[in-house]
């Protein structure tokens, strides 16, 4: 027994002592950034410690300069910058301990390349050599340059930033890869530049490890010096070449040098001169060396020539580029200049032939000037000399020599000087002596003879004896009368009796003309000639003589008056108003177009007898007419409305007299002196009853003014027409209408039962006595004789009466008329001709026959009537369904029929109804439409995790085109099934989906609602088949596409703000979030982050981002727009800090727990090794022990410090003392739920182990899919469970997978700050 107890102290004492395990370094190889900045984070040692404590963290070995570590949590911050070129891998050297073991490791450090390095150009030199006659497309250079960096960061390309001069662009070209430099054109020596300055650039592909994309580059100057070759010919310069040299000049005198340089520059070879060529040869030779030209022989000008013009070669003295000679040729004239050595001769020259002359002749016209030819030519062989030309003679005055002053050879002319004594009739010919002196040399001269014969020419005009003739004749004198005859002389013997006549202008041969050959002027046209129109007129006569030389004389011819003008009356007509009884005076004025002062002119007036010109008179010298009496209106005859119509004469006094004359409308204007008279002293007339009077107003008049006979035939028309009872005539003798009209009013006795219309007649007014149009006389109610008083009434009220008696006549008159009609209804679907209504009608008269008439069916069609043909009428009053179309409810709902009643018995009066009777029909529905679906091109979205049962999803809208109930829609989900995004299979499932039915108005709406949570890892869409059914159970499908947004897509964000506070901005944040991604935001919660966490956060968001097409955004999409830089500020503003995983608080616990724990983790060992050596348990009992373990651990758990999302077991992530991160395993939502996560109770309070069961046993009685593991743990060996260290985990794993099919999704990440598996 006592050896019992101490090796069960033994035990006591070793599991008192907790086991500590060594740090674990996790990740030993890291990749960074060779330009992650100093101070900046490079990685973080990952470190776990299966004890859960607390490490510290250290660095070691000859790079930890580079660096410097946060001994508390690992993070490596960088110390010195890094240098990828310097080293690609780096050993570092850490160690990692939890107070009580530590542990070295070293760490292997790969540095990611970051382009930080220029590339560097390895030539050792840039000057470049280059020939000008180099190929184009040669390689004249290669630029080489190195980037230290790797990857596109080290590629380099090279380019041309700059050439100088500019033109190097054209000429020079570099491979972007290769980096040779190449000729792009042609080099030239002399036309383009010598010396090239490139500068070159060498540039990387660009490269960034960590920021943007950057690109390095580094130039330098390459300077290109252009070699001139011998490829161009000599070329003579200075010219053209143009010499001269005096003809007879002694030999080698110098006439002119030529020069030719060397087109290549760079060489300049020296030049040999020949003469190739002469125009004429042996005159001219050249010197070899300095191109000298000079006389070789004698020259003649007069033999060779004014020019010589030479060929001269220039040759290099050494070959070009070819091996061939260079040459060059230049042209060279050499003028010879001339000495005067030769006398002047004269020429008779015909065309192209010139003979020796001394005699020469020429002829002119007397008085004529100009040259006279007579073929001389006066020729000189020097060439620079001038030879002077002069007369000599008797007449040399009377002519000149041109030119006066000749050179070499020119064409000799005489020209008249004074061609007043070339005169035929004084001389018939002259002769002169030409004379030429050389200038140069007076002694050299030559003489030559000219005889000037003179021919006679008609040099006199024809003239008259006066400048001008004043001549008188008669206006209108008869064609041929003599005006005058005038003629002219000329002194000229050839122009003798020859002598030509014409009037000038052509204007004045319309009224005069004259005889060509005598010279008598007479007249052409009679009628033309008129005083009144032209008294004068002025024409010119002009004589010519044979050469037609004009002489003329002014003749003005005067027109004498006769009496042929008629005296004119300033008016067509003469209107006059006078009142009757007043003084009529006025003017008549004339005028006469005769030669004023002379009888011809002078006016006398007078009155044509007629029926009223007794009563007038006129001043016979100023025309003025005045009435000689009273003028009395009413004794002109009424037809001429007041006129008097007079006719005045205006007669000249010449001889003959002409007179004219004009009408004098004298209007007599009325007055008021007459009084209305009545034809009759009474009048008796009778009506029958029920007459009304019908103004219908009077017809056009047919002329204007209107006439009596227009006035008869309106009263007619209108007594026609109307219900008259008699008319009364009066008459006014006044002859105006504004006087004589009469209007007639009933004064007394018609008790306003009649009234009266005035209308004119051909003598006098009638007034027609009609019943009032408002009034209908009745024999049995109204008296049966009326007794009037009538008044007529001219305009300024005199009056005159008499006395009418109306008797009222009995008649049948009565209006037939509708009794009420009731509003009447019909089914869409009644037959044709089924009787619908009656229409009753009902007559006073006792003798009626009455029948009915159609007058309008009008249908009411969407709140409007119009017409339809939907109803039909029978003549007893009937209406029954047409045969047009069928009635449809939908389309109209109601008709009004309107319809006449006839009776055709009626005497007097209207026929038919004062109104129309009109029965309403409604139109009643019946079921004969199938619910219609709204087309929508809505896209449907389900995000799974937060679809639970009652969540809205879709939406369908129909309507029925019936009323009332038969339009009432109920929606149903028939069938529910899911087509696979990946693989396109469509399967069918449960009815996951139910409809919801609502009501806007006439449109039905139903909203489709989860029936329960969806499953969050399905990846695709929804076919959901909605019915919409009426009350008539007719129906009509369609088919929902509802796309699902899987857990794959949940997106974590951060922010540093409260819950509350989020919620407050959540509009904000939402516009914000969708702003950044384009889509928008589906928020699933909203929770608070541990209080103790190390995190800034202090809430999370659980969130999905769709689009409306039915995609959405992945959490690392959503993290890459989100951190754009236009966008991510705002969001960090409304309190965004992170994307990704919440961490999981940490819970710091008591040590002295560990202390407690120990002892009793020893008392478990040696409960469990005594419990093994004595009793032999099943397998089943152990999984029951470590289920109840495990469900013993869970209920210890506290709700504060649950988290969503994964974290990585037995890591530093977070390292707070008593973390045991093993726990944060994923368990059901409803899991937690039925162990009251908050609730902290002890050990103690806790129910037994069958209890423990219980529970367990109902919340799998909530799986409805795995019956066979109801109430029961996985039925799996625990062996096959090896993957977890611990029997707690294992459980939780089993109890998770037990629970997958559970309905909630909802996933809680559990941390146990209170249990430690290792004390287990």
């Amino acid at each position: 027994m006592g050896g019992l107890t101490g090796w069960l102290l033994l035990l006591c004492l070793v599991c008192s002592s907790k086991a500590n395990f060594s740090p674990a370094i996790n990740q030993k190889v890291f990749h960074i950034c060779e330009d992650v900045p100093v101070g900046s984070v490079a990685f973080t040692i990952l470190a776990s410690d299966q004890d859960g404590d607390t490490l510290t963290y250290g660095l070691t070995g000859s790079n930890a300069g580079f660096f410097q570590v946060n001994t508390g949590n690992g993070q490596v911050t960088v110390k010195s910058p890094l240098d990828r070129e310097a080293s690609v891998t780096m050993a570092l050297g850490v160690t990692v301990s939890d107070g009580s073991n530590t542990t070295p490791e070293t760490l292997t450090l790969i540095l990611e390349d970051a382009n930080d390095n220029s590339p560097v150009f390895e030539n050792p030199n840039f000057d470049i050599l280059v020939a000008e006659n180099t190929a184009v497309g040669t390689s004249v250079f290669k630029f080489t340059a190195s980037d230290r960096d790797v990857a596109d960061a080290g590629v380099v390309r090279y380019s041309l930033v700059e050439i100088i001069p500019s033109q190097g662009s054209e000429v020079f070209e570099i491979n972007e890869v290769s980096g040779e430099l190449k000729l792009k054109g042609q080099l030239n020596y002399n036309t383009l530049s010598t010396f090239y300055r490139l500068q070159v650039q060498a540039r990387d592909l660009g490269g960034a490890c960590s920021g943007e994309k950057v690109f390095q580059s580094s130039r330098v100057f390459s300077f290109v010096t252009v070699e001139d070759v011998p490829d161009l010919d000599p070329v003579f310069v200075g010219g053209p070449y143009v010499g001269s040299v005096e003809e007879s000049s002694p030999a080698d005198t110098s006439v002119l040098r030529v020069t030719a340089l060397d087109e290549d520059k760079g060489i300049n070879d020296n030049i040999l001169y020949s003469i190739e060529a002469a125009s004429v040869e042996g005159l001219f030779k050249i010197s070899e060396n300095d191109g000298i030209i000079s006389v070789m022989s004698g020259i003649d000008r007069e033999v060779t020539g004014d020019k010589v013009t030479l060929t001269v070669k220039g040759t290099e003295s050494k070959p070009n580029v070819n091996g061939q000679p260079a040459t060059a040729t230049a042209t060279v004239e050499i003028n010879i200049n001339d000495i005067n050595d030769e006398e002047p001769k004269f020429y008779k020259c015909e065309g192209s032939s010139c003979v020796l002359e001394t005699q020469f002749t020429g002829e002119v016209f007397e008085h004529s000037l100009g040259p006279i030819s007579i073929g001389m030519t006066v020729k000189d062989l020097d060439k620079f000399v001038q030879t002077e030309i002069t007369l000599e003679g008797e007449d040399k005055d009377v002519f000149s020599v041109e030119p006066s002053t000749a050179v070499s050879e020119s064409t000799v002319q005489l020209l008249v000087r004074q061609p007043e004594n070339l005169d035929f009739e004084e001389k018939q010919q002259m002769i002169l002596q030409v004379i030429a002196t050389d200038k140069g040399k007076p002694t050299f001269q030559a003489t030559a003879t000219v005889t000037i014969t003179i021919k006679d020419t008609n040099d006199n005009s024809p003239t008259f004896p006066q400048n001008t003739y004043k001549i008188n004749v008669t206006e209108h004198s008869p064609v041929e009368t003599e005006v005058a005859t005038v003629t002219a002389d000329d002194p000229d013997t050839m122009d003798a009796g020859k002598i030509t006549y014409s009037l000038l202008p052509e204007s004045i041969l319309q009224y005069f003309d004259v005889e060509s050959n005598t010279g008598r002027v007479y007249v052409k046209n009679q009628a033309l000639l008129d005083r009144e129109l032209r008294s004068l007129y002025s024409a010119t006569l002009q004589a010519r003589d044979t050469d037609g030389k004009p002489g003329t004389t002014v003749l003005e011819i005067t027109l004498t008056d006769i009496n042929d003008q008629t005296p004119i009356i300033n008016r067509q007509e003469y209107r006059e108003f006078v009142s009757e009884g007043g003084k009529l005076e006025f003017p008549i004025e004339a005028t006469d177009g005769d030669e004023a002062g002379t009888e011809n002119s002078k006016i006398q007036f007078s009155i044509k007898p007629s029926t009223h010109s007794g009563s007038f008179s006129i001043d016979p010298n100023t025309g003025v007419l005045t009435n000689s009496g009273e003028l009395d209106r009413e004794a002109l005859n009424p037809e001429s409305n007041g006129r008097i119509i007079l006719t005045v004469i205006a007669t000249d006094m010449g001889t003959p007299a002409l007179s004219t004359s004009v009408s004098v409308i004298i209007t007599v204007e009325d007055i008021n002196d007459n009084a209305p008279t009545f034809k009759a002293p009474s009048y008796s007339f009778s009506v029958k009853e029920g007459e009304k009077g019908k103004y219908y107003g009077l017809k056009p008049f047919a002329s204007s003014p209107p006439t009596w006979q227009d006035y008869n035939i309106s009263i007619h028309s209108f007594i026609q027409s109307g219900a008259s009872a008699g008319f009364v005539h009066a008459e006014d003798l006044d002859q105006t209408p504004e006087f004589n009209r009469i209007s007639f009013s009933i004064i007394d006795g018609s008790f306003g039962s009649f009234i009266v219309r005035t209308s004119a007649e051909e003598k006098g007014y009638s007034g027609n006595i009609m019943v009032d149009p408002d009034i209908e006389l009745d024999y049995e109610s109204a008296p049966k004789k009326f007794t009037l008083r009538v008044e007529a009434t001219d305009l300024e009220l005199e009056k005159a009466q008499t006395v009418v008696e109306v008797n009222v006549l009995d008649v049948n008159d009565e209006r037939p008329e509708f009794t009420s009609v009731q509003v009447v209804s019909v089914a869409e679907d009644a037959v044709t001709d089924a009787l619908v209504g009656t229409f009753v009608g009902q007559d006073k008269d006792t003798n009626h026959s009455l029948v009915y008439e159609l007058e309008s069916v009008n249908c009411k069609c969407s709140g409007e009537l119009e017409p339809c043909s939907w109803f039909t009428l029978d003549p007893n009053g009937d209406v029954r369904v047409g045969p047009a179309d069928p009635l449809d409810y939908e389309e109209c709902d109601q008709a009004v029929i309107k319809a006449q009643v006839v009776d055709l018995f009626t005497e007097k009066g209207e026929n038919n109804s004062v109104t129309p009777g009109e029965m309403v029909i409604n139109i009643g529905d019946v079921n004969d439409n199938t619910p219609e679906f709204y087309y929508s091109n809505s896209v449907f979205v389900v995000v799974s995790e937060s679809a639970s049962k009652g969540t809205s999803v879709a939406g369908v809208t129909a309507s029925d085109r019936d009323s009332g109930k038969n339009s009432v829609i109920k929606f149903d989900v028939r069938k529910v099934q899911f087509e696979d995004r990946v693989t396109n299979a469509v399967t069918d499932t449960r009815i996951l989906f139910e409809a919801v039915t609502t009501q806007q108005q006439n449109i039905y709406v139903g909203i489709i609602q989860t029936t329960e949570g969806l499953d969050l890892k399905l990846k695709g869409k929804y076919l959901v088949t909605v019915t919409a059914t009426d009350t008539g159970n007719l129906s009509n499908t369609t088919v929902l596409e509802i796309f699902t947004i899987d857990e794959g897509f949940r997106t974590e964000l951060q922010f540093r703000t409260t819950v509350s506070e989020v919620e407050q901005s959540l509009d904000e944040i939402k516009r914000k979030l969708s702003a950044a991604t384009g889509a928008s935001v589906d928020i699933v919660s909203i929770k608070d982050q541990s209080s103790i966490s190390r995190n800034a956060a202090q809430s999370f968001m659980l969130a999905y981002f769709i689009f409306s097409n039915g995609t959405a955004l992945t959490s690392s999409e959503v993290e890459k727009r989100l951190s754009d830089q236009e966008h991510f500020p705002g969001l960090y503003e409304v309190g965004l800090v992170n994307i990704g995983s919440v961490p999981v608080a940490e819970t710091k616990t008591n040590p002295l727990v560990y202390g407690l724990l120990g002892i009793v983790g020893g008392l478990i060992i040696v409960l469990v090794i005594l419990t093994t050596s004595l009793l032999c348990t099943r397998r089943n009992f152990r999984r029951k022990l470590k289920a109840a373990n495990a469900m013993k651990s869970t209920t210890m758990l506290n709700s504060d410090n649950q988290k969503g999302g994964a974290v990585v077991p037995g890591t530093n992530k977070y390292t707070m003392e008593g973390a045991n991160p093993v726990l944060n395993l994923n368990i059901s939502s409803a899991l937690a739920l039925d162990m009251d996560l908050n609730e902290e109770t002890s050990d103690a309070e806790k129910s037994s182990l069958s209890s423990l069961d219980h529970n367990y046993d109902t919340i799998m009685d909530g799986n409805d899919s795995d019956d066979d593991k109801k109430g029961a743990m996985w039925d799996k060996d625990v062996d096959e469970s090896s993957e977890y260290n611990e029997p707690l985990g294992a459980a939780l794993a089993q109890l998770g997978q037990n629970k997958k099919s559970s309905t909630a999704k909802i996933d809680l990440g559990i941390n146990n700050p209170m249990f430690d598996t290792t004390d287990l």
